[in-house]
């Protein structure tokens, strides 16, 4: 691979495969306001930063007070459902991937609030690996827009068009695109994304290791 490329990885659905549980976490939480959480709440949730999951879930009428206490405790309940299971969630051969291309820059970028970036990073002694972590409070618009991305390449010291990055979600895969980026989709959510070179199941994948080798 040329020196000149960089690796950028979305948290949920990529790093770990974690959607699952944010959808179960989402269901008990809103029951706890007497809300049922349908198939298309639950859709409208990936790829999103949680102040839009709030309101979307619980209209406009909420302050921006009591819509960030709601994004807090509904993750507090997220990180103790996940706080054992880390190990097992984490996308089949990332730890090996993240270990083969160590010597490329890598970062993280993620709409996921900082806590649970954090606490995903520190518990499963991943941080070693990336020379940026960007979450989507550190720029003015989330994904689907290519902000986060961009800040992610200006901090890695390359260009957008050096930077590969792994999404599993359509808004996450427009934001990469939108940004001049190359974007693998990761199919633990979708099988199916606009705008990707390609989508493998995982990092185990032999297609994934040809590509990189030829670029």
């Amino acid at each position: 691979m040329s020196a000149g490329l960089a690796l950028i990885f979305d948290m949920d659905g990529v790093i770990v495969d974690s959607n699952p549980v944010h959808r179960e976490a989402w269901a008990r939480f809103n029951l706890r306001y007497g809300l049922e959480t349908t198939d298309a709440m639950h859709e409208g949730m990936y790829g999103r930063r949680n102040d839009e999951i709030v309101r979307n879930y619980f209209g406009d009428g909420l302050s921006g007070e009591e819509v960030a206490s709601r994004g807090r405790a509904k993750e507090a309940l997220y990180r103790e459902m996940i706080a054992d299971r880390i190990e097992e969630m984490l996308v089949p051969g990332l730890r090996a991937f993240l270990d083969r291309y160590r010597r490329l820059p890598m970062a993280v970028a993620s709409n996921a609030e900082p806590e649970n970036v954090d606490f995903l990073l520190d518990r499963a002694v991943l941080r070693q690996y990336f020379q940026a972590v960007v979450d989507g409070h550190q720029v003015p618009n989330p994904k689907p827009h290519p902000d986060l991305y961009l800040l992610t390449a200006r901090l890695l010291g390359v260009s957008p068009s050096q930077c590969i990055v792994f999404e599993d979600s359509p808004s996450g895969a427009a934001a990469g695109a939108a940004a001049g980026m190359r974007v693998i989709g990761i199919r633990t959510t979708y099988v199916n994304l606009p705008g990707v070179v390609f989508t493998v199941d995982n990092f185990k994948s032999g297609d994934l290791e040809a590509w990189l080798q030829a670029q």
